[in-house]
């Protein structure tokens, strides 16, 4: 489908934490349909998904990923200990814990070492600390992009890159649109991480709220700009899942999730809805059961 005429096809991937499960499934069901990148795009936890894809983007590249996801749990994510908590809320240093588990992950994973060596040009946003701009990484080491783009403020320390401090991509941007329309795409494939629609109750935990209330942010964000930028290319939004009771914090439901997405995805595709206005499955909405599908 991207060979079509001139046609530049860009995949973008959204942030949203433990929810970027759900882009494995999508991106399994969009292969086996034979729609292919020429481009990635991703902000967070989507510019991770979007490396691995762009290594190999085919089933044997989102099987490795998808096995990946599946041995992942929140402790790898999020290494907290007694000693760096008291730290950060003492003021001694700027964030709570290191991401020593993932950047482990990413190098012992991620079969080439910079963006440029990609098999799909890889595009990774991440934001500057001290003016809140998106910063495009297209080249250079991979592992240190990537951990920029997750650094999540607060909880994980800047990264420094060519003099700049950067922070998670998903402050500036969390869906990034812009960058690929910028880079030349006519047709933008959006992956979405959704928005639990269906939460009994808050998150709990401090960071689980955060987490949350980031979310709630990037998916008006995401609205704002299909609305943007709707005349100006050609806008898929593979549909999120609703109703949705999983948390950005939550990591146990990893399977449920691609495999949701996987189906949800595949009848996105079957049923032709593919043009319709993107803006129907973005809007906030609520449930009054608390059933899933």
């Amino acid at each position: 489908m991207n060979q079509a005429g001139a046609r530049k096809t860009a995949f973008v991937l959204a942030g949203g934490g433990s929810l970027g499960a759900v882009q494995v499934g999508m991106l399994k069901t969009l292969t086996r349909a034979h729609i292919t990148p020429d481009l990635i795009v991703g902000a967070s936890v989507g510019a991770i998904n979007g490396a691995y894809f762009a290594a190999s983007p085919d089933a044997r590249g989102i099987a490795r990923l998808e096995r990946i996801w599946l041995e992942l749990r929140r402790s790898d994510i999020f290494p907290f200990s007694a000693f760096g908590t008291i730290l950060g809320l003492l003021g001694q240093r700027d964030h709570l814990a290191l991401p020593q588990h993932l950047r482990a992950l990413i190098e012992s994973q991620l079969p080439y070492r910079r963006l440029e060596d990609a098999a799909v040009p890889c595009h990774v946003v991440a934001t500057d600390v001290l003016d809140g701009t998106e910063v495009i990484l297209s080249t250079g080491e991979a592992t240190t992009a990537l951990l920029a783009s997750t650094a999540i403020p607060a909880i994980f320390p800047a990264v420094t890159i060519a003099g700049r401090s950067l922070m998670d991509g998903g402050i500036a941007n969390n869906t990034p649109i812009s960058v690929a329309i910028a880079l030349g795409a006519t047709r933008v494939v959006i992956l979405p991480t959704g928005t639990p629609c269906i939460l009994r109750t808050p998150p709990r935990s401090a960071l689980a709220i955060a987490m949350h209330a980031l979310n709630l942010l990037a998916m008006r964000q995401l609205l704002a700009d299909v609305e943007r930028f709707a005349e100006r290319c050609e806008l898929l939004v593979v549909p999120p899942l609703c109703p949705l009771s999983v948390n950005s914090y939550d990591f146990s439901h990893t399977r449920e999730l691609i495999r949701r997405a996987e189906t949800v995805t595949g009848h996105w595709l079957e049923d032709g809805t593919q043009g319709k206005d993107p803006r129907w499955v973005l809007a906030p909405h609520h449930h009054r059961g608390g059933e899933s599908t």
